[in-house]
């Protein structure tokens, strides 16, 4: 039972993780004034949030669930999916600071910044592909040393 209440917590916190980068690209673009930005940044903070609870829901699991660590330490496909979730969490660093910026911002936003700030979402859901393809690999039992 722990097992399938981890694994669900993992997944509902890694869909939301997705969610939350997807509303963030759907609600960036011109206009972005007070309220939008405020917006954004509530989103933000669950985008923090899910992504905390993705690492401790998922790190539980390879201690506590049923294959236990000693399967995950040696599984190539679950470091590289620990690899791309830190370079996606890497890339969420700019935005983050980007949107506090704006939100000080005495000037209106340059349409040319948000236009940048995009594309940190776009490489974000581009690099997501990858998670749900190494997860199920790795519960398969691709990628064991």
């Amino acid at each position: 039972m722990l097992d399938f209440m981890l694994a669900s917590a993992h997944h509902l916190a890694a869909f939301t993780l997705f969610g939350t980068v997807l509303a963030q690209l759907a609600i960036i673009g011109s206009g972005m004034e007070a309220p939008v930005l405020r917006r954004v940044s509530r989103i933000d903070i669950a985008y923090g949030i899910s992504a905390l609870l993705i690492l401790i829901f998922g790190f539980s699991r390879a201690l506590f669930a049923a294959k236990g660590w000693d399967y995950y330490a040696h599984n190539v496909a679950f470091w590289a999916k620990i690899g791309i979730f830190v370079v996606i969490g890497l890339i969420s660093i700019r935005p983050t600071i980007t949107f506090r910026r704006w939100r000080s911002a005495t000037s209106p936003i340059e349409p040319a910044e948000v236009v940048r700030i995009r594309r940190y979402f776009y490489a974000q859901l581009v690099l997501f592909i990858a998670l749900p393809i190494l997860a199920a690999a790795m519960a398969r039992g691709f990628g064991q040393l």
